[in-house]
């Protein structure tokens, strides 16, 4: 009876103490904005903050009610398992240590201007490099693919670009030209000069005769550079699948034939590509025709007059 009393006394008592650390970790499961909770009880943000860090050994217990309907809990679950004995007021604990804290926030604050420093310094000499591809290819076409790479920085360093192509395709030409012994690679290399402005590096590939229809050929590849005496590796961003169907690589929307509003990009990207296997007689053809269909077979496009 004695011992009922005394947890009745001390559960009225005027103070609890709370266990920030749990009010903080319920708050965060819960998903709840100190904001929040702080309008809840009708304090600031800031006491919040100092309940959470334990910055005062007891609080008022009608706050500590309010603080557990804000975080809907029981009173209990965020109670210290021993509490020390009520105080008539909330009281700050004395703060200490407190230079070698603001000197650790100081040498925190050079670290992370230092490293902004050196990011941005990277982000302004590395070059960005973008991949464009037709939206489809048919088992066996040569189709076109070209990376436009941004280079920022007038005194930009020389890079590496590596592409990987999908499984069974195959470069067929390139400019700039691909290093000896590129052809029969799966991933293709380029080593590209040290210069400014925006460069295109433009390729042919040859889309394996025995790929599956209705699938996506991924490509992935990324840029190596040097800044700072520290390599760096992006990816190449942009396009990164081509449909494989009966359709042409001209055919942008996959009706089975070239369009007026098609036939004009695929010329400009066929002059531009001049050398390196498209083959425009074939597209010119299709545009003058009614349209065309893929024959499996032969592995070729027929064209429908």
């Amino acid at each position: 009876m004695e011992n009922s009393a005394e947890k009745q006394d001390k559960s009225l008592s005027p103070s609890v103490a709370v266990d920030g650390a749990r009010v903080r970790g319920i708050r965060e499961t819960n998903k709840l904005t100190q904001l929040y909770v702080a309008n809840v009880v009708g304090v600031t943000t800031d006491t919040i903050s100092r309940w959470e860090n334990n910055r005062y050994p007891t609080i008022k217990r009608d706050n500590a009610e309010k603080l557990a309907i804000a975080l809907e809990v029981d009173l209990a679950e965020i109670l210290k398992s021993e509490e020390s004995p009520a105080a008539a007021e909330d009281k700050p604990l004395p703060h200490k240590k407190s230079g070698v804290r603001m000197a650790l926030l100081l040498i925190g604050v050079v670290l992370l201007i230092a490293a902004a420093s050196f990011f941005f310094r990277s982000m302004a000499t590395h070059p960005i490099a973008e991949r464009k591809l037709p939206r489809f290819g048919a088992p066996g076409e040569v189709i076109p693919v070209q990376i436009r790479v941004t280079r920022n920085s007038p005194d930009s360093s020389g890079f590496i670009l590596k592409e990987r192509l999908p499984d069974g395709w195959r470069l067929v030409a390139s400019y700039p030209p691909a290093p000896p012994g590129q052809l029969s690679r799966k991933e293709v290399k380029w080593l590209i000069p040290a210069g400014s402005g925006q460069i295109t590096i433009s390729y042919t590939a040859h889309i394996a005769p025995t790929a599956s229809l209705k699938t996506d050929a991924a490509f992935t590849g990324n840029t190596v550079s040097s800044a700072e005496g520290f390599s760096r590796t992006e990816e190449v961003g942009g396009d990164r699948v081509v449909k494989v169907a009966g359709a042409h690589w001209a055919d942008t929307n996959g009706d089975g034939r070239i369009d007026d509003d098609e036939i004009m990009p695929a010329y400009y990207l066929t002059e531009e590509m001049k050398g390196l296997g498209l083959d425009w007689k074939t597209i010119e053809a299709i545009w003058n025709a009614r349209g065309y269909v893929w024959d499996r077979e032969k592995k070729a496009f027929t064209v429908v007059k």
